[in-house]
């Protein structure tokens, strides 16, 4: 009877070599299948709206004449900024009202934002109060979390 027992001798550092090298591989297997399927988050993001739909208005006061900034939204886009009861005496006072507005709405059709929108040294304080009154609007035109479009 003549058996052909074959001895295997494994060094414990091998064998814990190993086994840290496939729990990487699977972590990095894992990671990559998270990475690269569409997630949910952003189909929601997509297909959820932002705003209600509309025309909104914000006012500003300068020196006791009211400007209203008038934003039209639709559910997630924002198509147009202007601004609504601008009279010529007011225009003449502050002739950087418009460049301004011009400056901020080219840059918020871009961006579709407020956040990072630039302004120039020679307009600060005019195109601060401007983009105030565009977020006092914007905030009128955003759902609350819970509300239905």
């Amino acid at each position: 009877m003549s058996s052909k027992t074959k001895i295997v001798v494994l060094h414990l550092k091998e064998v814990v070599y190993t086994a840290i090298f496939a729990a990487l591989g699977i972590l990095l297997v894992i990671l990559l299948i998270f990475m690269f399927l569409p997630g949910r988050k952003g189909e929601e993001n997509k297909t959820a709206a932002r705003y209600a739909a509309g025309a909104y208005t914000s006012s500003l006061q300068l020196n006791g004449s009211a400007i209203d900034v008038e934003v039209v939204v639709d559910d997630n886009r924002i198509n147009s900024i202007s601004l609504v009861n601008l009279d010529e005496a007011t225009a003449a006072m502050y002739p950087l009202m418009q460049p301004a507005l011009d400056n901020i709405s080219q840059q918020v059709y871009e961006k579709q934002s407020l956040e990072g929108v630039s302004y120039g040294d020679d307009n600060q304080y005019t195109s601060m109060a401007l983009i105030q009154a565009i977020q006092a609007a914007l905030d009128k035109a955003a759902y609350i979390k819970g509300d239905t479009p």
